[in-house]
């Protein structure tokens, strides 16, 4: 699963990834407003992590552009401040828990852990196609009601394929969603991860759902068309 960062104080940020990545979780960071709310509004994350006191946009401006977007994305907000005003403005913007700092890595970690174990808010229709969908519940995907067993990056992958079904998606709106921004984008591990994930996902000779349009991209859709 992937969590994005947005921080503009680097040894914050370096505390976060080094924890977060001793438990397996995939890491991206912003260090200003503006770009955080392009990544966190275009990218497939689990979780955000997202800091106050940012350049460019403040931390509730970002907040709010992403609920504005219909994202729901659970939301961490970072802040140096305690007052219940403050607390009571993220909250009303969208944030679902509140840290202040300084912190502990390990109260972060127990954050983070109960927001990704609630069901996630998000439309069932827009996670469903034909009898693959994903579970909210239980947060895997099944198909023909046998659940399908997906490394972290083929969830995100699928997760990333579920939000923009029916389009063309393109190698490199996947290499920035997906992987990492430092990925190499000369690398095969793009088409690695979908033939495995249309092997996990065709089991019983069922129809392929993950289309490929060459030199364009990849669609999910029921059938390949145009």
């Amino acid at each position: 699963m992937k969590i994005l960062i947005i921080d503009d104080d680097v040894s914050i940020v370096e505390l976060v990834k080094k924890g977060l990545a001793a438990e397996s979780f995939m890491i991206e960071s912003a260090a200003d407003g503006e770009r955080g709310s392009f990544m966190a509004r275009t990218g497939a994350y689990c979780l955000i992590i997202l800091d106050n006191c940012l350049p460019k946009l403040t931390g509730s401006e970002v907040l709010q552009e992403i609920r504005e977007a219909k994202i729901y994305t659970p939301i961490i907000m970072l802040t140096i401040k305690s007052e219940m005003q403050d607390k009571e403005t993220a909250f009303n913007l969208g944030a679902d828990d509140y840290l202040t700092k300084p912190f502990l890595i390990e109260e972060l970690l127990v954050r983070i852990k109960a927001l990704l174990r609630r069901p996630l808010k998000i439309q069932t229709p827009n996670l469903r196609l034909g009898d693959l969908a994903l579970n909210s519940q239980s947060g895997t995907f099944k198909r023909g009601g046998k659940e399908i067993y997906l490394t972290k990056r083929e969830f995100c992958l699928l997760q990333y394929f579920f939000k923009r079904k029916g389009e063309v998606i393109s190698r490199g709106e996947i290499l920035e969603n997906v992987w990492d921004y430092n990925s190499n984008p000369l690398s095969n591990s793009i088409e690695t991860h979908i033939a495995s994930l249309r092997r996990k996902i065709n089991f019983g000779s069922r129809p392929d759902l993950i289309h490929t349009f060459p030199g364009r991209g990849y669609k999910l859709a029921l059938k390949k068309t145009t």
